[in-house]
């Protein structure tokens, strides 16, 4: 047993399926099954049951998995030790709500890669749940999030504040006029919606008419083409305003306010490279 049969197996575990399993990790399907096979075979035990639904660990491989993670972890957090030098360098894996990618953290990167070029950065953007949760299982080693969290296994840092607005389609300007608009969000039970929620209530509105939209730049388009109204960052709406695709309307205290923060393991090393430019996000916003 090493450590690559045992990436194997967790991915397996959490994915539920060897053909997601294979796409996870990038592998053929035929050798993840193979890896498993063996590995059944070194322990002598299955690991899993094969269903019409999937992958289902059996009592041996829940006992596995525990190890597996506890393994996977010390090794990963035996990699970045090594990263912790004066200059950063090696793998950073970033997470980032999307209106932080778009308006806070690509020009940061831009300046941060200039300054250390040896670094490798990847960047993913999702809800702050969601990255959340990958950062606590070591996914990436860090993330841009709606703050505050508080977490046993996170620590979180505030970076910034930013002020949430209301946009609209073109001519709207009065809050009476959009009030009774479907809210577009990214997805059920992001921040902007639980802000919207409060607010509309202080308003005499009880009922949220909610739809879902992916991305910053559909819900741009969807507020935009009237189909309803949303709540931003202004700093994410700023260009949509000028070129007069949208109307932006101020919210009151204290709906408009919220802070963005980078969270990272408890449990986890902070490598150089994160160092590098947890130390560049903070002197930015000084």
């Amino acid at each position: 047993m090493d450590a690559g049969d045992l990436k194997i197996f967790r991915t397996v575990a959490r994915e539920g399926s060897i053909s997601k399993a294979a796409l996870a990790l990038n592998y053929v399907q035929s050798n993840v099954t193979t890896r498993i096979r063996q590995l059944e075979g070194q322990l002598q035990v299955p690991l899993f049951h094969r269903t019409n639904r999937g992958m289902v660990l059996t009592p041996a491989g829940d006992h596995l998995l525990e190890y597996a993670d506890k393994i996977l972890d010390l090794l990963h957090e035996a990699e970045l030790s090594t990263q912790t030098g004066s200059k950063p360098a090696g793998k950073l894996r970033l997470g980032s709500i999307e209106t932080a990618a778009s308006s806070f953290l690509a020009p940061l990167l831009a300046t941060y890669h200039s300054c250390y070029p040896e670094v490798q950065t990847s960047l993913v953007t999702g809800g702050t749940h969601e990255l959340n949760q990958r950062v606590m299982q070591h996914d990436l080693q860090g993330a841009l999030v709606y703050g505050p969290v508080d977490h046993p296994e996170l620590n979180y840092i505030k970076v910034f504040d930013e002020e949430l607005v209301l946009i609209a389609e073109p001519g709207l300007h009065q809050m009476a006029e959009v009030l009774g608009k479907p809210m577009l969000f990214f997805e059920i039970g992001c921040t902007h919606r639980i802000q919207a929620e409060a607010f509309l209530h202080s308003r005499g509105v009880h009922t949220l008419n909610v739809m879902e939209f992916g991305t910053l730049n559909t819900i741009l388009s969807g507020v935009s083409a009237g189909i309803g109204v949303s709540l931003l960052p202004r700093s994410s709406v700023v260009q949509a305003e000028l070129r007069g695709e949208v109307s932006v309307i101020a919210l009151p205290e204290p709906y408009c306010r919220f802070e963005v923060g980078l969270v990272h393991a408890r449990s986890e090393h902070l490598s150089g490279a994160l160092r590098g430019l947890l130390e560049m996000m903070t002197t930015r916003n000084i």
